[in-house]
């Protein structure tokens, strides 16, 4: 499994922005797929997770700001963020876990919400 982010940029406090990650290779083996997050001099963390059956899990620090979505067959997970903090300044990297026990990574995407 193959994947891809992008959306990442800068964001003024208040404002939105969409990530993506697209999914590709042995999709068909996903079971779920998230995001999480890395500030400089942190511990990466959880953002947000969603399962082929659609079931979904925040932090605590985004749950009812950010939505966790997916392509039908698994081929792509979206994060809409809104209402952004300056504390959401990270690295944010999708997420696959897939059968059997394989956990993927894409590349990092920066968002940086700055005035």
């Amino acid at each position: 499994v193959q994947l891809q982010a992008s959306g990442g940029g800068l964001v003024q406090p208040g404002g939105s922005l969409r990530l993506t990650c697209t999914a590709s290779g042995s999709i068909f083996t996903i079971n779920e797929m998230g995001w999480y997050r890395q500030a400089p001099g942190k511990e990466r963390e959880l953002v947000a997770m969603i399962t082929r059956r659609g079931s979904t899990d925040y932090a605590d620090s985004v749950k009812g700001r950010f939505t966790i979505s997916r392509g039908s067959d698994m081929d792509a997970v979206y994060l809409q963020m809104n209402s952004l903090k300056p504390e959401d300044t990270a690295a944010y990297y999708c997420n696959a876990g897939a059968t059997p026990l394989r956990v993927y990574w894409g590349q990092g995407t920066l968002v940086t919400v700055s005035s």
